[in-house]
């Protein structure tokens, strides 16, 4: 569908795309009162627009194994699926859903699926937590350092966060809740860390303790090295699962370079620093936003602890997929500042900036 766009500057259009987009939310928070009808209007229909140009530019990409790496050999597993050989061993439900697929439609029309499923539920939890102002939320959520390489590398993880995000807005309806965390644990065992991160948030309700396990996450990571990751991916049974994520030279897909990422620790620091500020500073103390930010801090410390591990940016996304809620919600949910969303279209804007300074200074 997108064949005219030319392979070295497909992602590229997507990131500024989202400048453009960006620049816009940021002048009209300037110059308008976002709250009124029009503004509203305005940016409810930009927003339908995006999610199906979206959708449609994501899902119909061209496949390459150059540029959106693991493409390329979930279309060779495709094919061998369509030709009958069959060898499922995990990751169960997205395997499945892979050979339910192969066996009635052509491997784009499984991508572009794929991304209906991976887009769908960003906007849900947008539509249900930010009502109105689901736009800014939804522009967050895609607008997010990875968000572009997990609907176009990284599939099964980006599919296995998106139904978590899905699962949080049965918040109050908890088998419905627990059906999709299960639902995304058979799409990717990896959902275990967020998930883990849900039930001791949930039995430890303390933000300071979610506070200070992500502050000693730093020095221990530090100090212990790849001793985490012995603990984590060998003595714990994950080998199998993730010791291409650990072992190895730093590939196309992983972080640039080896070694503790402070750049990223510091993207990292923005749901931390945002929890503190609305729960500390300002007083918030909604049950929600505090479950949102335990599971945040929790899941990003284990990430800390494996900072040094090839590929740990798959560790990493398993938090950062939430950091657009809980540097969000409490901004459209209390009044806080007096030009509140004056100073939102500020934070959206150096939000973006950061996921728009990574794409540039790797240049894809």
């Amino acid at each position: 569908m997108f064949d005219f766009v030319p392979l070295p500057i497909y992602s590229a259009v997507y990131y500024n795309v989202m400048f453009v987009i960006m620049l816009m939310v940021l002048l009209h928070s300037m110059v308008y009162d976002i709250r009124e009808k029009k503004s509203l209007d305005f940016f409810h229909v930009l927003g339908y627009i995006l999610i199906v140009v979206m959708i449609l530019y994501m899902g119909f990409r061209p496949v390459s194994g150059r540029y959106f790496a693991d493409m390329a050999t979930y279309r060779k597993g495709y094919l061998l699926m369509q030709r009958g050989v069959v060898k499922i061993e995990h990751d169960y439900a997205f395997n499945y859903f892979m050979w339910a697929c192969s066996q009635i439609m052509h491997h784009k029309y499984f991508f572009f699926i794929v991304d209906v499923l991976y887009i769908i539920p960003c906007y849900i939890f947008s539509k249900k937590y930010f009502s109105s102002y689901w736009f800014y939320a939804f522009f967050m959520f895609a607008g997010s350092f990875s968000f572009w390489a997990y609907g176009t590398n990284g599939i099964r993880n980006g599919l296995a966060t998106s139904f978590f995000i899905l699962a949080l807005c049965y918040y109050e309806k908890k088998w419905m809740m627990y059906l999709w965390f299960l639902i995304g644990m058979l799409f990717h065992s990896s959902l275990v860390i967020p998930l883990a991160a849900y039930i001791t948030s949930s039995l430890y309700k303390d933000p300071k303790v979610y506070l200070y396990i992500w502050l000693a996450a730093i020095p221990l990571s530090l100090a212990g090295g790849s001793v985490w990751q012995e603990l984590f991916f060998n003595n714990l049974g994950f080998s199998d699962r993730t010791s291409g994520y650990m072992e190895g030279e730093s590939v196309e897909g992983s972080f640039s370079s080896s070694g503790f990422r402070w750049d990223f620790l510091l993207y990292s620091s923005f749901g931390i620093i945002a929890g503190y500020y609305f729960i500390f500073v300002k007083n918030i103390h909604d049950k929600f936003y505090i479950h949102l930010f335990g599971i945040y801090s929790i899941a990003n410390a284990f990430w800390i602890l494996v900072i040094t591990a090839n590929y740990s940016n798959r560790f990493a996304y398993l938090s950062w997929f939430m950091m657009a809620p809980v540097i969000a919600y409490p901004m459209f949910k209390y009044k806080i500042w007096k030009d509140q969303y004056k100073m939102f279209g500020i934070i959206l804007s150096i939000y973006y900036l950061f996921t728009y300074l990574m794409f540039l200074k790797n240049g894809k």
